[in-house]
């Protein structure tokens, strides 16, 4: 009767914490998104995909593929180190980490990085919240008022 009731609990037991690793990995930032363009005539189209990882306990994203442009294209509006360098394999996300705080609209908040435009080569302050199978993405300088956001999509 005892091994039952252990049987039991530990089946409960194991349900919860893989029900709960399921609803958390619904919000997880690991994973690749697909960027979408939100300025001229590309406005609405699929830029490319970016790859989140994460390393040392930061988050940090690299373009994995790109949708719109030749894989040899090169960031010529980049400065120092990256100008000239393939745009694939570029990482343009850096140094997010996860804060504790969720916006019931946006989902779990990520911040304290950077985020870097390749198409116009300019880097900006970031935050990033996911909920589900969106990422929103807000690039500013100074203060997030001051930016624009993008969303994102998980690609499965």
């Amino acid at each position: 009767m005892i091994k039952k009731i252990i049987a039991i609990v530990a089946i409960c037991l194991f349900s919860v914490l893989t029900l709960g690793g399921i609803a958390s990995a619904q919000n997880e930032i690991i994973g690749i998104w697909k960027t979408v363009s939100d300025e001229g005539a590309d406005k609405g189209k699929a830029k490319s995909y970016v790859e989140i990882f994460e390393k040392d306990g930061a988050y940090f994203g690299k373009v994995s593929k790109l949708l719109l442009k030749p894989q040899d294209t090169l960031c010529e509006k980049c400065a120092g180190e990256l100008k000239n360098k393939p745009v694939v394999g570029m990482i343009i996300i850096k140094d997010m980490k996860k804060t504790g705080e969720t916006d019931g609209e946006l989902g779990e908040e990520y911040a304290g990085g950077s985020v870097m435009d390749p198409d116009q080569g300019k880097t900006y302050k970031c935050k990033i919240w996911v909920k589900g199978d969106v990422l929103t993405l807000r690039g500013f300088l100074g203060i997030p008022t001051l930016g624009r956001s993008q969303k994102w999509f998980r690609v499965k």
